[in-house]
């Protein structure tokens, strides 16, 4: 159950819910009750799929942006393309960073980044950071 919660959590944190899948994990793994890779393993595949799900939303839902509930506004969504552009592809590896990450993996949506290279880039960075914060966590 606590590995379904992790990963329920982590879910949320990369959509457009306010979670901290970062401190619940680090939390988690402070306890030492629980497999580390199992933990490790809930939280990346729930923010992947989160993410997806915002590239989904912004590869099909577009039309929708203009609605209340829409998690990002338009200025968010403006900023996050011009920075995507400027960048390119390389910028999804950042897709785990806070605040900006969730409209950098919507805009990957908009733009029709291919979802495969999509995918793999945003599991390198937010599997990398999640084993970041796994290994500093095993310091203790």
């Amino acid at each position: 159950m606590v590995y379904l919660s992790l990963f329920a959590v982590s879910f949320l944190a990369a959509t457009i819910l306010p979670a901290s899948s970062e401190l619940t994990l680090v939390g988690l793994l402070s306890t030492k009750d629980y497999s580390g890779f199992g933990l490790l393993m809930s939280a990346s595949f729930g923010n992947i799929l989160g993410s997806t799900f915002n590239w989904s939303l912004g590869a099909n839902l577009l039309f929708y942006a203009k609605k209340e509930w829409f998690p990002f506004s338009q200025n968010q969504i403006d900023r996050a393309k011009k920075w995507f552009q400027k960048f390119g592809l390389w910028t999804l590896l950042f897709s785990w960073v806070p605040i900006a990450g969730d409209p950098l993996t919507l805009v990957a949506g908009i733009l029709k980044i291919r979802f495969w290279i999509f995918l793999m880039l945003v599991s390198i960075g937010k599997i990398s950071r999640y084993f970041f914060l796994y290994y500093l966590s095993d310091l203790n």
